[in-house]
């Protein structure tokens, strides 16, 4: 069972009040451990768009994802052209290798995105708001000129936390 409790709290600093939110996730395990994640975002920063600025993870066993590409289980390229094709087979590759090793997205802390043109990042936005509902991990995009095949136009990969 997870709890999710948000929390709120004042600091100052120089005479300058800064406020931060934060949002902790405490994620007990079927063995007693537990993992605990906070997502925050800092007064002080531009309020994120699809993101946490600060994920903080304590406890628990890390997870690394190798960046997925829009290769089915056969090793097919999907959607060729099409970045909302190949945007769908990345998630979908993506949570299959995430349950594979006990988690979930809503395990993941960080998020890598490589794309060939990120004026097109409305449509990838669209399709992760599919898969994750709930708290945002931490993330970086970087427009790249091209990815390890020539017709693949977005790669992510991602990083998540799990109860031991």
């Amino acid at each position: 069972m997870k709890h999710v409790s948000r929390v709120i709290f004042g600091l100052t600093l120089a005479g300058l009040a800064a406020a931060l939110v934060v949002a902790t996730a405490v994620i007990p395990s079927a063995q007693g451990g537990r993992s605990v994640i906070q997502r925050m975002n800092p007064v002080g920063l531009s309020t994120p768009t699809g993101y946490s600025h600060v994920v903080s993870a304590t406890g628990g066993r890390t997870i690394y994802v190798s960046g997925q590409v829009a290769f089915d289980a056969q090793g097919q390229l999907v959607g060729k052209g099409d970045l909302a094709a190949q945007t769908r087979q990345v998630f979908a590759n993506l949570e299959t290798a995430l349950e594979a090793a006990g988690a979930t997205f809503e395990d993941v802390v960080k998020t890598n995105y490589y794309m060939l043109d990120a004026a097109q990042v409305p449509v990838v936005r669209e399709i992760r708001s599919k898969y994750f509902t709930r708290e945002l991990p931490a993330s970086t995009l970087v427009e790249v000129r091209r990815l390890a095949n020539p017709d693949f136009l977005i790669e992510i990969e991602v990083i998540a936390v799990v109860p031991d």
